[in-house]
């Protein structure tokens, strides 16, 4: 699962917010699945990117969940 807290912490560190985002042209049902899901398309990730003037590691990371884990277990 790909988490994006590192995108709420990001803003709050350039004081900004998801109204920046949303204004800068970020969807904002977009920006509110990533957020609760970590559901994101490369297109929204490098917009923020430019946006932010980051990298995407700073934005979200890889969070392994149980679901993750059976898939994982299965490939084996």
């Amino acid at each position: 699962m790909l988490s994006f807290t590192k995108l709420e912490d990001l803003l709050k560190q350039k004081n900004l917010n998801k109204y920046f985002l949303r204004k800068n042209g970020i969807n904002s049902n977009q920006l509110d699945k990533m957020l609760k899901s970590g559901d994101c398309g490369g297109k929204t990730i490098n917009k923020i990117c430019q946006l932010l003037d980051c990298q995407p590691a700073d934005i979200m990371e890889y969070i392994q969940d149980e679901n993750d884990k059976e898939t994982s277990e299965e490939n084996k």
